[in-house]
């Protein structure tokens, strides 16, 4: 596949994909109703994407009848997602670790993040913390992240990303990932936890914000 996968795709075996990335595990059954078309044509897409090393399967038993193959997308499929400057930013890391170690990096870092509050601060005035939530999935997925967020049902919010665009940097700087709640709490003015960590294998980076009821 020669280039990345955006949230609007345009050939079955993307959509296919981006199903997945959002499900994080579906059926074959699952996916022809996600896309409306024929068990055969899916497992045909399937079998190409498996054959890419986009896609792996596992067998999952069941109380009766037959074991089914539940569908997921390999370490390798987050190359067809968008990526945003994560080479860029990979370079400039590693300058400023040579340099400053990991204290410089992670005051580099700070300084984006208090660049970031200045520039995202306007985009959270005069809004209601439902809308305030709203927009920051909308900021983080204007940014590749594939974000999202629900109400739950004691009055807090969860904002959960499905796609992180800078994956494997954060991996090798998880200063990254620390400074990320604190950007979101920042720009929201409440509380904020993450409850869910991809690079703890979960399926999806989930934040709670904790709003006082």
């Amino acid at each position: 596949m020669n280039r990345s996968l955006s949230e609007a795709p345009e050939k079955t075996h993307e959509a296919l994909l981006l199903h997945l990335k959002r499900q994080g595990e579906m059926t074959v059954a699952e996916l022809c109703d996600a896309l409306g078309i024929t068990s055969m044509a899916v497992r045909r897409h399937l079998t190409g994407l498996q054959n890419e090393g986009l896609v792996d399967s596992r067998i999952v038993k069941q109380s009766r009848g037959r074991p089914t193959y539940r569908y997921r997308l390999t370490d390798k499929a987050s190359e067809v997602f968008p990526q945003g400057f994560a080479n860029l930013a990979a370079d400039l890391l590693d300058t400023v670790f040579e340099v400053g170690g990991n204290k410089g990096v992670m005051q580099l870092l700070e300084k984006r993040n208090e660049r970031l509050i200045l520039k995202l601060a306007p985009r959270m005035e005069n809004k209601t913390l439902p809308e305030k939530v709203a927009e920051i999935a909308k900021i983080f997925s204007e940014g590749g992240y594939m974000t999202e967020w629900e109400e739950l049902p004691d009055g807090k919010y969860i904002i959960f990303q499905r796609h992180c665009a800078v994956h494997d940097l954060a991996n090798q700087y998880r200063q990254i990932c620390a400074l990320e709640p604190q950007l979101i709490q920042t720009l929201l003015g409440e509380k904020v936890v993450r409850q869910q960590y991809m690079l703890n294998n979960d399926p999806v980076c989930g934040y709670v914000v904790m709003a006082e009821a």
